[in-house]
C-alpha cells in the first residue's frame, strides 16, 4: 500500500511539471506555425518576448492584483482580455478559450491566441516585456544558431 501511495505521488509530480522549451526548439515551432513576420512581428521578437515573459515555461502564471487578472503560459496571455479562467472579473475572452489551455506543453493554442492578440490595435505592444526588453533592440541573438 505504501509503495502505491509513493508511486501515486511520483506520477502526480510528473504530470504537473512544466515544459520549458529550449530557445531554438521554441523558435522552430514558431516558424512552423507561421509566426515569423506575422503582423510585422519577427521571429526574434517572439522569442525575445517569450523569454522575458515566461523564460519559455509553458506553466508560467503571474497574478496581477491591481487588475485582478492572471497571465498564463509561455506568452503570458492575460485573463482579463484573452482567455477565461473563471475568476477574473469582467473578462472578455477574445481568444474564446479557457486559460488552462495556455498551460499545456503543446503550445498550438497559445500560438493561435498570441496571433489574435497581435491582430488587436495594440499589437505586440500588449506585452510589457516586449516594450521593456525587446522593442528597438538588436534581437538577432534570440535566433542565432537556430537554423531558422
Amino acid at each position: 500500500m505504501k509503495a502505491l501511495l509513493i508511486l501515486g505521488f511520483l506520477l502526480l509530480s510528473v504530470s504537473v511539471q512544466a515544459k520549458v522549451y529550449e530557445r531554438c526548439e521554441f523558435a522552430k515551432i514558431l516558424k512552423r506555425n507561421g509566426m515569423d513576420g506575422y503582423r510585422g512581428v519577427s521571429l526574434a521578437d517572439w522569442v525575445c518576448l517569450a523569454q522575458h515573459e515566461s523564460n519559455f515555461n509553458t506553466r508560467a502564471t503571474n497574478y496581477n492584483p491591481g487588475g485582478q487578472s492572471t497571465d498564463y503560459g509561455i506568452f503570458q496571455i492575460n485573463s482579463r482580455y484573452w482567455c477565461n479562467d473563471g475568476k477574473t472579473p469582467r473578462a472578455v475572452n477574445a481568444c474564446g478559450i479557457p486559460c488552462s489551455i495556455l498551460l499545456q506543453d503543446d503550445i498550438t493554442e497559445a500560438i493561435k491566441c498570441a496571433k489574435r492578440v497581435v491582430r488587436d490595435p495594440q499589437g505586440v505592444k500588449a506585452w510589457v516585456a516586449w516594450k521593456s526588453r525587446c522593442q528597438n533592440r538588436d534581437l538577432t541573438q534570440y535566433i542565432r544558431n537556430c537554423g531558422v
